[in-house]
Parts: C-alpha cells; structure tokens; sequence
C-alpha cells in the first residue's frame, strides 16, 4: 500500500481503493481479516482516524464489516460487487463517452463493434 500525498485525491479515499483493489485481486480473500487501522497507519505513517474514514467508506458499500473485538473482515460476496462497481463506473467513464464521440463522427452500431473487434484482435496478436 502507498499513499500520495501529492495528489488531489483525499488520502482516506486513497486507502479505500487501495484496500478495495486488494480485495479485489484477492490479496484479502473473502471472510478473511484485513489488517488494523492501527498497521496500517504505522506502516504509511497516517493518522488512524483517516484510516479508519477510509475503511468505513467500504463498510457503507458492504465490502467489509466489523466483527467487534476482532477487527474487519472481508464481506462475503466483496467480490461481486466490486466487480459491479467497477462495471458500473466503466460504463459511465468510458462507454457513455465513447457513444457519445461516435454519434458525433456519425458512426453506426456494426462500425463501432468492427472497431472494438478489431483492438481485440490486435490485443490478442501482441501476447
């Protein structure tokens, strides 16, 4: 985990996304402990309160939750709805976007599948 602080981004949303892309890519496996407010403001040298805004931000989307006395955990299904999440802000940041620039240059349904079609193809070419 590291944090910039030289970025626009607050640092406790930093660390959410930072815990949420470890969940994600499975380095905290579902029902599985995350660690501490604490280790990880020792280990970035933060204040824990800005740790803990940070968890909390995913305990409110249901990614993770407390067992009282034992710390937090990874939700069950933290998984699924990440991925969600992230298929959501895809559509909204990119496919939107991309729809709206084709509509412009006049470009039809079938050229702009042709199009992705044609990125898979040279994407598969490259491994």
């Amino acid at each position: 985990m590291n944090i910039n602080p030289n970025t626009e981004k607050p640092i406790f949303i930093q660390i959410a996304e930072q815990l949420e892309d470890s969940i994600f890519t499975g380095v905290y496996p579902e029902e599985t402990k995350i660690p501490s407010t604490n280790e990880i403001s020792a280990l970035l040298n933060i204040n824990p309160h800005t740790v803990l805004k940070g968890m909390n931000l995913l305990v409110d989307e249901e990614i993770i939750y407390k067992k009282r006395g034992l710390g937090m955990f990874v939700k069950e299904n933290a998984v699924k709805k990440i991925r969600q999440k992230r298929q959501n802000q895809f559509y909204d940041q990119f496919i939107v976007t991309l729809i709206e620039e084709a509509n412009k240059l006049h470009m039809s349904k079938t050229e702009i599948i042709s199009m992705i079609e044609r990125s898979y193809g040279d994407a598969s070419n490259s491994d």
